[in-house]
């Protein structure tokens, strides 16, 4: 089970600049600790978080307002992280793949048509189609009930707080690859069955 922000695609930042402007731009105040609170957060949780921090609109405006200027920047070039197209394909040639991802179900499907990854999933979820986002379960148990595999038996592909302990709470052994800019809290970290510097890392051989 792989994770889309920040394990496949650098987007984090993008999400950020993204994200911030837009409260900027709308009468909020952007806070220091907004990023990581947004970080896991499904499309409705995040847009009436931004709605908490000033900005003057309905969360379904803003959500709409955000993900358009997303898929804009999308269509500039999708910023894949390192390495990420290879692991995907490398493990889709030995295991089944499914993705459960915070971002919309637009954002996965734009993403993993321009790399070229779409028939690598057997199933994708994304955290809009399920009641919580991350840091509940959700996403990952209804990747797992779309695959028809027991939570107990997948590894997920983790980078962030929220996610490692999403992943966790579904009963996955989680893989952690910590991105440099946004590494998660120890104690998310320490929930993590294995820790790999880099997706090069990420092989059949060490998920067995």
């Amino acid at each position: 089970m792989f994770d889309l922000d920040g394990v496949l695609v650098d987007s984090e930042p993008v999400w950020e600049e993204v994200r911030r402007g837009f409260v900027a731009d709308h009468g909020g105040t952007w806070q220091a600790d907004t990023q990581s609170r947004l970080m896991g957060m499904s499309t409705a949780e995040w847009a009436a978080y931004l709605r908490e921090l000033g900005v003057r609109m309905e969360p379904a405006e803003i959500a709409r307002g955000v993900v358009d200027q997303m898929a804009a920047r999308y269509r500039d070039g999708v910023p894949l992280m390192p390495g990420a197209v290879a692991a995907v394909r490398r493990l889709s040639d030995a295991v089944t793949l499914g993705l459960a991802s915070s971002s919309p179900r637009r954002l996965i499907d734009v993403v993993l048509d321009a790399a070229g990854l779409t028939e690598c999933f057997a199933a994708t979820v994304s955290t809009e189609e399920v009641p919580r986002g991350k840091p509940a379960p959700d996403g990952y148990l209804e990747a797992a009930r779309r695959l028809g595999v027991d939570p107990r038996g997948c590894v997920a592909v983790e980078d962030s707080s929220n996610g490692l302990r999403s992943a966790h709470a579904a009963g996955m052994r989680v893989v952690a690859v910590p991105h440099p800019r946004y590494p998660p809290a120890p104690d998310a970290l320490a929930l993590a069955w294995r820790v790999v510097p880099a997706l090069d890392g990420l092989t059949p051989e060490s998920l067995a």
